[in-house]
């Protein structure tokens, strides 16, 4: 029998009253039988276990408040974050999980595909069902990396701090140019905005009808938006040759905010134009960009784990922006989460590719998993841009053998919320024989 818990929605302040009670609406009755109702009016004070349930991405930094308080009235209590496929909630859910592990506090993330996912429903049963202070023995999925200022000398651009919910991908500029060896050189967003409202509009009029005449459809865009992006290419562009950098990476969701642009497609020509380029001021990611660059000379790809399959061993990736360069065609959408700007949904051709994520409270640890993008999406619920890999492998592995990558690692040792993918074949070129011990 089941114990009975309580789950806490927890959802940005983007997501639509109408659409927060459609997901809720969708889920309650599949909560419900397995003992499990909603919370009165947001309170953590429940007799029963708490269970977070993520609607949304862009929550993280509100789930750690709302276990600092409930672990105030259940500090033994084991913590469980519940995600769904959409709205970003399961990489808001390995975020706020790879933090908790930084800070050494356990936790769990149970991922439900549907209403209908009778094994995740289960899975959900024994979290809920375990003793208070109990955790589950775990094994190391990533691996111990000396990156050996592996980055000496290459000057990452952060524009505008990270975003608030990069709650585990936020490291200083010091531990960055310690550990990796690159220089971090911080500008504010005000100078950003000028430099937009400064831009020469027909730079902006070149992108726009550059990105126009490449689209195989553009659907939500107008005129104005594309010429906003061209806008923000111009800037970013002035930045990087003005500052000499390598990499930017870009606290977008200010722009949309601020502005009601998005970066989307100028993040995309940089990235073109030869320039690693991240989104979010995701400076872990930018590094990993940056790697693969300086290993590889390849361009790679910044996206979220959106859902898993631990069957199929297969993982959605999706975001709203691509390099053009990585994609067979591409259609001009709006950007997913606020339906404002453009994004680029593009079409990832199938074939092998690698993934990797940096993380850990010092860098120092990194997750690397080969695979082969069988299929592309296009689903409402994500971010544009969707691609369905596969890993290779992916049972675990025996003792004393190197462990066989796969999905359930995502949620067992999370290391934060993006992924970076490259095309090929490409383990041994970043990180070594993979059989050589950790």
């Amino acid at each position: 029998m089941s114990a009975p818990f309580r789950y806490l929605p927890v959802s940005s302040e983007l997501l639509r009253d109408s659409e927060r009670r459609r997901i809720l609406d969708d889920y309650a009755p599949a909560l419900k039988g397995v003992e499990g109702g909603p919370t009165v009016a947001g309170s953590i004070e429940v007799p029963e276990r708490l269970v977070f349930f993520l609607l949304t991405g862009g929550t993280e930094k509100q789930v750690l408040e709302l276990h600092a308080a409930r672990a105030g009235v259940a500090p033994d209590e084991p913590v469980v974050l519940l995600a769904h496929p959409g709205r970003n909630s399961l990489p808001a859910a390995l975020e706020v999980l790879a933090r908790l592990r930084q800070d050494g506090v356990e936790g769990r993330i149970v991922f439900l595909d549907g209403p209908g996912d009778g094994a995740g429903l289960s899975r959900l049963v024994a979290a809920v069902g375990g003793e208070p202070g109990e955790t589950r023995p775990r094994a190391e999925r990533a691996r111990p990396f000396t990156a050996n200022r592996l980055l000496d000398g290459v000057r990452i651009g952060l524009v505008g701090e990270p975003s608030d919910w990069l709650v585990a991908s936020s490291p200083s500029p010091g531990l960055v140019r310690e550990v990796w060896g690159a220089e971090v050189v911080e500008v504010g967003m005000a100078g950003v905005h000028s430099r937009i409202d400064a831009a020469d509009p027909v730079i902006g009029a070149d992108f726009a009808a550059a990105f126009r005449d490449g689209a195989s459809d553009i659907r939500e865009p107008l005129d104005t938006d594309l010429a906003a992006s061209g806008a923000i290419y111009a800037a970013l562009r002035g930045l990087v040759e003005e500052l000499e950098l390598d990499a930017v990476t870009v606290r977008c969701f200010d722009l949309v905010t601020g502005r009601g642009a998005t970066g989307c497609l100028a993040l995309s020509r940089l990235a073109d134009d030869g320039v690693v380029a991240g989104c979010e001021g995701d400076l872990v990611s930018a590094l990993a960009m940056l790697w693969v660059r300086k290993r590889l000379g390849l361009p790679s790809w910044m996206a979220n784990p959106a859902r898993i399959d631990f069957a199929a061993n297969t993982l959605r990736l999706a975001h709203c922006t691509v390099p053009r360069c990585m994609v067979s065609g591409y259609a001009l959408r709006s950007h997913f989460e606020s339906g404002l700007g453009a994004a680029v949904q593009g079409s990832l051709p199938t074939g092998p590719v690698t993934l990797l994520r940096i993380g850990g409270k010092g860098l120092d640890r990194v997750w690397v998993a080969e695979g082969e993008i069988t299929a592309q999406g296009t689903e409402e619920t994500m971010c544009r841009t969707q691609a369905e890999v596969r890993l290779r492998g992916g049972a675990p592995a025996a003792t004393g053998r190197p462990h066989a990558p796969s999905v359930a690692d995502l949620l067992e040792e999370p290391l934060g919320n993006h992924l970076v993918l490259v095309r090929g074949r490409a383990l041994t070129d970043l990180v070594g024989d993979p059989r050589a011990p950790s």
